[in-house]
């Protein structure tokens, strides 16, 4: 009944829509890290695939790193990024390749996600723990270690991962949304709606938050 009733006051709030698709647990990938060295026409071509990934167009984004330097890290980093979306087995030795380097935390992170796509939580939280310690500023790792720690039950960890991942970027709201999981999953409709208020979330996006909150309860505690 609670959830019923949060669910018209969303509707009257009338967020607004991040996006037009259904909102995602793990965060999508970001730009690769300067520390690898690349010319002004190199930069230029990079800068055009992740404009073609953020238009949600990974085969093109791919197709133009194709045509750059293999061994350049950055170009590494991101055909790692487009392949893992495309569901490519070829991303993990990519992701690989950049561990011990200047891009090490990005190598983490991805095999971190690769290990909690295949549903092995403690490998994802191994290698995302290690991405933390390496670059704990980035929201989108600090956001994926909270769903990691969330699924295994974790929720006070989870908790404070989603948190960091919102002050360090409060304009990106998946952490927020995944934080309302957490909430509605724990109950506390209250703060659930209080959240959801602060940033503006849509009822889709609230939608979402419910369904993975569902998914995540035994199935004794579902309503």
């Amino acid at each position: 009944m609670k959830t019923a009733l949060l669910m018209m006051s969303l509707v009257l709030l009338g967020g607004c829509v991040a996006n037009g698709g259904p909102a995602q647990w793990l965060a999508l990938p970001g730009s690769a890290s300067s520390c690898a060295r690349a010319d002004a026409t190199q930069a230029l071509a990079l800068s055009a695939a992740d404009d073609l990934l953020a238009d949600g167009r990974p085969y093109a984004a791919l197709a133009h790193l194709e045509e750059m330097p293999a061994n350049l890290l950055q170009v590494r980093a991101r055909k790692a990024k487009v392949l893992r979306m495309l569901g490519s087995a070829e991303a993990e030795p990519l992701y690989r390749g950049l561990l011990g380097s200047c891009m090490a935390a990005e190598g983490e992170h991805g095999l971190g996600q690769i290990a909690a796509s295949r549903g092995d939580n403690v490998q994802a939280q191994q290698h995302l723990q290690r991405a933390v310690k390496m670059n704990p500023t980035d929201e989108k790792i600090r956001n994926d270690l909270g769903v990691v720690y969330f699924k295994q039950g974790l929720l006070e960890k989870a908790r404070f991962e989603f948190l960091t991942a919102i002050e360090l970027k409060d304009s990106d709201r998946l952490a927020a949304v995944n934080l309302v999981s957490l909430l509605l999953y724990q109950d506390k409709f209250q703060q659930a709606a209080d959240l959801v208020s602060r940033f503006g979330l849509s009822a889709a996006q609230f939608s979402e938050a419910q369904a993975r909150a569902e998914q995540l309860k035994p199935a004794s505690g579902r309503s």
